[in-house]
């Protein structure tokens, strides 16, 4: 029993030596663009209890994200606590301070059992609507390779993976605004998401006119779904993102609302191309299959990756499937990545590439880089 209870207590100092390195991580780079999450991870990075509170969570799941995220959903429920004077979110003004570390540990006491809760049970969801700045050109591009016009749209039926709350397959009825002033609003209405975004380079011809496709059908696929009609769902979604964030909450609770005027179906599932396949069988001949994922293959182990990319090419091969993926490079020979704006860190820009069936076979090409959560993009293609 000695024996045991040693390597348990080995394997716990491994775990939280490792969300150490976590959290000293994202304090010094990855939370640079927000003072109180920088705070909170030096203070949660220099204390063995507060950090536990990760060991709730699967092994893949303990990491700095998920913890400030669970602080933030309980700051969000509204229960009043001194700590939420330095969350934005909720109108708090208070800069991170000396006497944050105790206001911490005394609103993690309170709210313990919830924390661990939302630790064990909820994972961090990025419904991240920026992204639409590029998968609406990816789109257009996809249609225009099947032949569509801005007079004669092709029909495409959009399959949301790894979906969320399903904010993405809105895509179309968003509002787009470029650095330059100029709006890209087709169809979007007064109250719709504005997605801002910074065009780095040649800007492509033909991309960001007039639609040349039309969305036929819409699904979305999750372990874990989003509901957006669900305020603790809904919720959730808003403490994943950073609480010093206003325009992103605007964009998530417009896209939010969007949602609800216009439901699609979201299903829970562990085997999204499964779902994908029947829903394939039942569209009306002429509409084409576009499978999305974004920042979602990252999470798949080396043979889950071979197998889901295999089953994926046979889609292609076989039922005309098209596939827009925006991920870390896995899919394409990889391009040089862009030069990393200030501020942000290195390697972690996002490369699109499409496949599409080209001559019966599967082709795949990268389309171009971009921000993480859209803020820039660098388009490949000529």
């Amino acid at each position: 029993m000695a024996a045991h209870d040693g390597l348990e207590s080995i394997a716990m100092e491994d775990a939280l030596g490792r969300i150490a390195h976590h959290f000293a991580r994202f304090a010094e780079i990855d939370g640079q663009d927000d003072p109180l999450y920088r705070a909170l991870a030096t203070v949660i990075g220099g204390d063995a209890a507060l950090m536990g509170l990760l060991l709730e969570a699967p092994s893949t799941q303990r990491l700095p994200v998920l913890l400030l995220a669970a602080l933030h959903e309980r700051i969000l429920a509204g229960d009043p606590h001194p700590l939420a004077a330095y969350y934005a979110s909720v109108g708090g003004t208070r800069a991170p301070d000396d006497a944050l570390p105790a206001t911490l540990r005394d609103f993690i006491q309170r709210e313990d059992p919830a924390l661990r809760a939302l630790i064990r049970t909820r994972t961090t969801q990025t419904n991240e609507t920026g992204r639409c700045a590029v998968l609406r050109p990816a789109l257009q591009a996809l249609a225009t390779r099947l032949g569509g016009t801005a007079s004669a749209p092709v029909e495409l039926a959009l399959f949301d993976f790894g979906c969320s709350a399903g904010l993405n397959l809105g895509v179309d009825r968003y509002a787009y605004a470029y650095d330059d002033g100029v709006e890209v609003t087709p169809g979007a209405s007064p109250d719709a998401p504005v997605i801002r975004t910074h065009w780095r380079g040649e800007r492509p011809t033909g991309l960001l006119g007039a639609p040349c496709w039309r969305a036929a059908r819409r699904m979305g696929v999750d372990l874990n779904p989003a509901d957006p009609a669900d305020e603790t769902a809904a919720r959730w979604l808003r403490a994943c993102l950073w609480p010093g964030d206003a325009a992103r909450r605007e964009r998530l609770d417009r896209a939010l609302a969007d949602a609800r005027r216009h439901p699609v179906p979201l299903v829970r599932s562990a085997d999204g191309l499964s779902v994908l396949e029947r829903w394939m069988a039942d569209l009306p001949a002429g509409v084409t299959p576009v499978l999305v994922n974004v920042w979602v293959l990252a999470y798949f182990d080396a043979e889950a990756f071979r197998a889901h990319v295999e089953r994926i090419e046979r889609l292609v091969r076989e039922r005309g499937l098209a596939w827009i993926s925006g991920e870390i490079g896995k899919l394409a020979p990889l391009p040089s990545p862009p030069d990393c704006p200030p501020g942000e860190s290195p390697g972690s820009s996002t490369l699109w590439t499409l496949q599409w069936a080209d001559g019966g076979e599967p082709r795949t090409g990268a389309l171009a880089w971009s921000h993480p959560h859209g803020r820039w993009i660098e388009w490949l293609e000529a």
